[in-house]
């Protein structure tokens, strides 16, 4: 099995290295070896890979830049998995694609199934929800795994921002009236690396393509996730200026940005573990695992 990975350098797809490497040739590639804004390149990259799989964690997730920069995140978040969906189908390729719960306006109550219709409030989600529009249109062997707030031990999250900030801060503010679960990028690797071998195990007879919410279990707000993050790091013996109790809660409303955030980003992911026979383990499980990497 070949496959083409993009992203390489950032959270999600940093673990997909190690999780899909067992499978077969792995061509992992970043920005620096192709533009996901350049078509041609991108185009050039497919057809010279020809690859039996292409994995698209790759997106343009600075969502307030994006307000201003509409047009490149379109390219990126649109208009390359529409690309990436078409050079896939001309080979005959499983093209798995990550989007996000902000195709959604977070005014559900409870969590968004995949049959609940997208109303996305920022460019950000409306330019991913566009992705996922092309790359189903282009291509039916096709996976899309909407996930919410990722983690990492490689690259930028919000838990090492909590980290640096109680490392400097004797007090911090955080939003506690949006809703979601902590999802951990290796979680979402060794997922993939399973719905891939059994794709492989199926030949794609009959296999369940589609749309799919994939996120941790359990649910918390920004401000429980970074006291969870603060209390773990003090317990590990981590010396930091702010406690647990010295993280006061904000509302959204005290906290403007460029672009609007879903108060309710819960997914139900009932679909995709009874479809793939498969358990999601609480979100504190995966975010401890990564705080112990991180510390």
């Amino acid at each position: 099995m070949k496959i083409l990975l993009t992203g390489k350098n950032g959270q999600l797809g940093f673990e997909l290295q190690r999780a899909l490497a067992p499978l077969g040739e792995v061509v992992a590639v970043g920005t620096h070896d192709c533009n996901l804004a350049d078509v041609d390149a991108l185009r050039a990259l497919v057809r010279r890979v020809a690859p039996d799989v292409i994995v698209n964690p790759a997106a343009y997730t600075a969502v307030d830049k994006a307000e201003a920069d509409e047009a490149t995140a379109r390219a990126v978040n649109a208009v390359a998995p529409t690309i990436l969906g078409e050079e896939g189908a001309a080979l005959g390729a499983l093209v798995l694609h990550f989007s996000t719960d902000y195709v959604f306006d977070g005014t559900k109550q409870g969590a968004y199934t995949e049959n609940d219709r997208p109303a996305p409030q920022s460019v950000y989600g409306r330019t991913k929800l566009d992705g996922e529009l092309g790359l189903a249109a282009a291509n039916p062997r096709h996976l899309i795994l909407r996930t919410s707030w990722v983690v990492g031990a490689h690259g930028g999250n919000f838990a090492k921002t909590m980290l640096r900030l109680a490392g400097e801060r004797e007090k911090l503010t955080v939003v506690a009236d949006q809703f979601g679960a902590p999802t951990p990028a290796a979680l979402l690797a060794d997922l993939s690396a399973h719905l891939m071998r059994e794709h492989a195990r199926t030949r794609g007879t009959d296999f369940p393509y589609g749309t799919y919410h994939v996120a941790a279990g359990g649910e918390t707000s920004w401000h429980g996730y970074a006291q969870f993050v603060i209390g773990e790091a003090l317990a590990a013996g981590k010396d930091l200026k702010a406690t647990v109790d010295a993280v006061a809660p904000l509302a959204t409303e005290q906290y403007p940005t460029p672009a609007r955030r879903p108060l309710n980003s819960r997914l139900d992911t009932t679909r995709f573990c009874t479809t793939f026979d498969l358990r999601l383990p609480p979100w504190q499980d995966g975010v401890r695992h990564v705080l112990q990497q991180i510390l």
